[in-house]
């Protein structure tokens, strides 16, 4: 093969002619990328572009981080192990005893580990299962907008009404209830207990509540600590499990660890994927309390569960940025960074407001068409950035948490001259 690919890329012809209609992030950044490095991908053509998607928060860390690496190109040489089903191996031990020492005792958590298929979706199919047998009830409740995976249980849990018409038949066994501030006036969480303590409420006796301290693609709802703390009591008092799903949330996006730190709340089942293993590769897992760690030998099972190249780099990760107080203090400034250039862009558009918390915020322009235009001129001008929402109306931004802060000013002056462009050159933000 030759070194240099960019002389021999077939453009994208193959790939409109082979690859399933399903593809959809290539759909907004039409580009043959070749190579990418910290807060920057490389597109065939030779071009840089500021990436403020990071692999949907699969990138925390940025793309191809120099020390997990190494690690990693050293545990390749040395015949370390590929594939290891679920057997013993010295890289699942470290990446245990790190993420114990750094991330579990330090925040007084027992839970232990279980490693499941490599994708977020099948740790909240674990973590449904669990839940559901622990308790020996089948309802789960889920809420307006939140997203957890589009493999049947966890879509079940999912309230997007065009992924959920993916499924080809019915899903069952969730009741969904409105989340925190879904709609005005409302205290959705006194709704939900007054429910649940009503026999004619209608809602059976749920195996577990699960949420999002802050909902990716459902538009970036934050919960309140207030919401989230009163959920977890609802839990505890209703005799159902408290699932936190960490998967887009996780790992340093909102300013901590865990989304639900400091909130005051001990989940009974924590799913993460996504970013956990530091380096973009595939590898997911739920936290479980110990009393609820009740599957039997394979009982959840699957031929990749943990990836061993995963722990490599999850081990670095961990041991690099969690092992003292600085990146996270770090963290807190540049969120400072990100919601003082966003509210830049919300000044820009009418009605428009900030949303998310921490490093995982956006700005609702109040229309899919208006954010889909910004983020298409912006691509133009060098920036990948996407949306979310219940109708596609944020404009997301999950720029790689170590971002340089030059990078980071740069990518949104071109986020904000993209806004301007659009709005003085159409008539979207009108309509």
């Amino acid at each position: 093969m030759p070194k240099d690919m960019t002389a021999t890329m077939p453009g994208t012809a193959i790939f409109e002619r082979r690859e399933s209609a399903a593809r959809s992030y290539c759909r907004g950044i039409p580009t043959v990328f070749t190579k990418a490095s910290g807060s920057v991908m490389t597109g065939a053509d030779g071009r840089d572009y500021i990436d403020f998607l990071a692999g949907c928060s699969s990138l925390n860390y940025g793309h191809n981080d120099a020390d997990m690496k190494s690690a990693l190109i050293d545990h390749i040489a040395g015949d370390g192990i590929a594939h290891g089903l679920d057997l013993h191996t010295t890289t699942k031990a470290a990446f245990l005893d790190a993420f114990e020492r750094q991330i579990l005792t330090p925040r007084g958590m027992d839970h232990r580990v279980m490693f499941t298929g490599p994708t977020g979706a099948n740790a909240v199919e674990a973590a449904m299962k669990i839940a559901r047998k622990s308790t020996g009830r089948t309802n789960v409740v889920a809420f307006t907008n939140g997203f957890h995976g589009v493999t049947m249980g966890a879509l079940a849990a999912t309230g997007n009404g065009y992924h959920r018409g993916g499924a080809g038949m019915e899903t069952q066994g969730v009741t969904r209830v409105p989340f925190d501030g879904y709609a005005d006036g409302l205290d959705s969480a006194a709704l939900l207990d007054q429910m649940l303590s009503d026999n004619s409420g209608g809602i059976d006796a749920p195996a577990a509540i699960m949420l999002e301290a802050v909902q990716g693609e459902g538009g970036l709802n934050a919960a309140s600590a207030e919401f989230v703390r009163a959920i977890a009591d609802i839990a505890k008092r209703h005799g159902a499990l408290l699932i936190m799903d960490d998967i887009q949330a996780g790992c340093g996006r909102t300013g901590k660890f865990f989304s639900f730190e400091e909130m005051g709340v001990m989940p009974d089942l924590v799913p993460l994927a996504k970013s956990i293993s530091g380096f973009g590769l595939p590898l997911a897992m739920v936290l479980v309390r110990p009393e609820h760690d009740v599957f039997g030998p394979a009982e959840h099972n699957g031929t990749f569960r943990g990836n061993t190249h995963a722990f490599v780099t999850a081990r670095v990760a961990i041991e690099k940025f969690w092992s003292d107080d600085a990146f996270e203090a770090d963290l807190a400034r540049r969120a400072d960074l990100i919601q003082s250039r966003l509210s830049e862009l919300a000044e820009l558009v009418p009605g428009a407001y900030l949303k998310g918390r921490g490093l995982m915020r956006g700005v609702d322009v109040g229309s899919g068409d208006l954010a889909a235009a910004i983020c298409k001129r912006a691509f133009d001008g060098g920036l990948i950035i996407e949306t979310s929402g219940n109708e596609d109306q944020v404009v997301k931004v999950l720029a790689p948490l170590t971002t340089p802060d030059t990078l980071l000013s740069r990518g949104f002056d071109i986020l904000l001259d993209a806004a301007r462009d659009v709005l003085a050159t159409t008539k979207i933000a009108a309509e």
